[in-house]
Formats: structure tokens, C-alpha cells, sequence
């Protein structure tokens, strides 16, 4: 098991604490492992192996209740009165009217929770409700290319980079020894249990092949500006008849189960959220090949890339414009705002103009960044330009 070190971090330092623990992400990405690391932590450092009850709700084992009534009785018979005991609820969406379990839990002076959910709904209705400013939610993606390196070596990182964009972070595709065959047939199932899981069966979708012309269009159009207008015309022209309606609806469940993600455009001049102009991005580059048949647009994908590590680096991200111009990120954490700029090389000179320009134009004194692939490192009247591999590994940060 590669440790997750930084989720681990985080659980570590909540251990105890009076709050719910609530891991999210696709399925796939390494909550169940990243439980299993914990659990091991907890053993290592006084814990009773009596103080732990685990269920997993993919596990059929584990699926033996009929409510949340009986899976609440079950974990309370087996609480140890005079010790704490720590709770992992795995998957627990699909235990009806799990909130009302949770509540229940977590108001015992002697529970430490934690649970996992492959589906933004949990955090929704009436969890949100019942659970409001009682937990803190941490977001799990598949592996970062930080951690990718940490398992194959850190020697030949621009042949490994390919293959990390080509076969993606999900965890168990270390273990197949990078055997192609047997790698789509993973894809395959991680995209298709998604699909009829989180997406097919919980919404009760009907047209299963526009769904699927939305993921292609999408899959297709990561690091674009689109619109449900343009998406809709589309598969219109396509002869594939919808309605705006049904692809806002389609989109929407595709974002609840973390299969793609949707920032929306900041205008940095008049220093407001714009409501049209949406770009999206997948939680995983394997999928979009698997779902394509192969990499397409190493620019558009190393923006994917960057996109997903400022997530983990838990920045708020937005699509920035100014005036006629647009930068890829407008990113906020509490040390303030930066502009970044994604290019795959800039050694031309037409086009390190054309990436700066945007940049440039931008008159406050907020940090700049120009992140390429290039193993080059410059600055450009305060423009920092920084290598994308340096800043996926660690070694420059912004």
C-alpha cells in the first residue's frame, strides 16, 4: 500500500477530535486503503484492536442491514463503555437514511467517526442538514504524480510523466505491472461501475447513450470554455436529440459522483464571479484515454494535471478574465490570490508572448506564474516562469 501521506496527515491530526470525519472522492481513488493505513496508525499507537469497528458497504459481508435502525443497534452493541471507540463507515451512501446513523454516533462522547462516500449527495440534503459545522470533509483524487514517483523512482521523469498521463493515478494500476491490456480492462470497470452506480442507478437515468456522448463531449473538452447551450447544439447537430434541461441535468450527476469537475470564470477587472463560461476537468487522465482511445492534446492535459494538484493543494480555483483576455487559474488560499498560466513549452517566442500577454495586462501585484514543461526557470518583469514537473513533485511551490 503507498501511503497517502498527506490524507493521512489530516486524520492523524483529527484523531479524537469532537468532529466527523468525512473522506470523499471516485471510486477507486484509495479511501478504503487510506482507512486501512489509519486503522494500522491507530494499532501501532495504543489502540485496542477491540476499539475498532470497520464496515464496508461494498463488502457483501458487511451489507446485512436493512436500516439505519439495525446498523445502529449492531455498531452500539459493540461500543466499549469506558474506552473511545473509532467508527469507519465506508461507502455508507448506500445505507438508507445513513444521516440519521451518523447523528446518532456522533453524539456518544466515547465515538471517534469516520466515513467515506463516492458521491457528493452525502454532504447534501439531509446529511448537511442533520450535520452542519459537525464535520470536516477531506477530498481524495487518485494518485498525484508526486506519489507516482515515490512508488517507480524519480530517474527518467519525463518518459514516466508520459506514462503517468497515459495510464493515470488510480492506485491498483500499480499492480499490473503497466500491462496495457489489463489496464483498459480496470479502466473499463472503475468507468462503468461509476456510470451504473453513482450515476445511473442513483439518478434513475433513462438514456444511457446520451449520457455518454455528455462524458465524450466533455472528456473531449477539458481546459475549454463550454456552455450547456454549446453542448447541447452539438449533439443536436449529431443527431443525437436532447434538451438544455436534460444535459444541465446529466452534467450535474456527473460532477456529484467526482468523475469530472467544473470551475467557473472570475472576472479579475471587475473583481466578480461570472455566471456563464464554465471549463471542466476529469478526476483522472486513464479514464479519458480509456474513454478516447488515447492521449490527445498534451496542452489541454497538462492543464488537467495542474488543475487537479492545486485541488489537492486545497486552493480555490476559477478561470480568470480580464477584459478580452482569459488565464487559465485564479487561485485563493488564505496567503492571498495567484495568476497562473499553463503552457505546454514557451521556447517560441511567439508563444511565450502570446502566454504572457494575459499575465501582463493584469495591474495588481498579486503573484504571477507561468508553469510549463520546459525544464527552464525565468522571470519576466515579475512573471515567474517554473518547471511543471519541479511543482508536481515538490521541489518549487508557488
Amino acid at each position: 500500500m503507498i501511503e497517502r501521506t498527506e490524507y493521512l496527515d489530516f486524520l492523524k491530526k483529527l484523531k479524537d477530535k469532537n468532529i466527523i470525519k468525512v473522506v470523499t472522492g471516485i471510486r477507486r481513488c484509495g479511501k478504503s486503503t487510506l482507512f486501512e493505513l489509519y486503522k494500522k496508525y491507530l494499532l501501532e499507537n495504543g489502540v485496542d484492536k477491540k476499539q475498532i469497528i470497520s464496515l464496508n458497504f461494498e463488502n457483501p459481508k458487511d451489507m446485512i442491514f436493512n436500516d439505519w435502525k439495525e446498523l445502529y443497534t449492531y455498531i452500539e452493541d459493540k461500543l466499549l463503555p469506558d474506552k473511545m471507540n473509532y467508527i469507519f463507515l465506508d461507502e455508507i451512501q448506500v445505507i438508507p437514511n445513513f444521516e440519521k446513523t451518523v447523528d446518532g454516533l456522533f453524539i456518544k462522547k466515547n465515538v471517534d467517526l469516520y466515513i467515506t462516500g463516492s458521491n457528493s449527495y452525502m454532504l447534501s440534503g439531509e446529511l448537511a442538514t442533520y450535520l452542519t459545522g459537525r464535520y470536516m470533509q477531506i477530498h481524495m483524487l487518485p494518485l498525484s504524480f508526486k506519489e507516482y514517483l515515490n512508488y517507480y523512482g524519480n530517474d527518467n521523469e519525463l518518459k514516466k510523466y508520459d506514462t503517468y498521463i497515459q495510464n493515470g493515478g488510480f492506485p491498483y494500476l500499480l499492480n499490473l505491472s503497466e500491462d496495457k491490456e489489463l489496464i483498459r480492462n480496470y479502466l473499463d470497470g472503475i468507468y462503468n461501475t461509476v456510470l451504473m452506480k453513482d450515476v445511473i442507478s442513483r439518478n434513475n437515468i433513462k438514456d444511457t447513450m446520451m449520457l455518454e456522448s455528455i462524458i465524450k463531449f466533455i472528456f473531449d473538452n477539458i481546459g475549454q470554455l463550454v456552455s450547456t447551450n454549446k453542448i447541447s447544439n452539438t449533439l443536436n447537430s449529431n443527431n443525437r436529440k436532447n434538451s438544455v434541461n436534460t444535459v444541465e441535468s446529466y452534467l450535474s450527476n456527473l460532477i456529484d459522483s467526482y468523475i469530472i469537475y467544473k470551475i467557473s470564470r472570475y472576472d479579475i477587472k471587475g473583481k466578480e464571479y461570472l455566471k456563464t463560461g464554465d471549463k471542466y476537468y476529469v478526476c483522472d487522465l486513464g479514464l479519458r484515454n480509456y474513454l478516447l482511445g488515447g492521449v490527445k492534446d498534451y496542452g489541454s492535459i497538462l492543464e488537467n494535471i495542474i488543475f487537479l494538484e492545486l485541488k489537492r493543494r486545497g486552493y480555490e480555483i476559477y478561470i480568470g478574465k480580464y477584459d478580452e483576455e482569459e488565464v487559465d487559474f485564479v487561485i485563493k488560499n488564505n496567503d492571498g490570490i495567484k495568476y497562473i498560466q499553463v503552457a505546454l513549452s514557451v521556447r517560441d517566442e511567439d508563444t511565450l508572448k502570446r502566454e504572457l500577454t494575459s499575465l501582463k495586462n493584469i495591474k495588481d501585484n498579486y503573484p504571477k506564474y507561468l508553469i510549463t514543461l520546459d525544464y527552464d526557470t525565468n522571470d519576466f518583469d515579475g512573471i515567474k516562469q517554473i518547471s511543471a514537473i519541479d511543482f508536481l513533485t515538490g521541489r518549487t511551490n508557488l
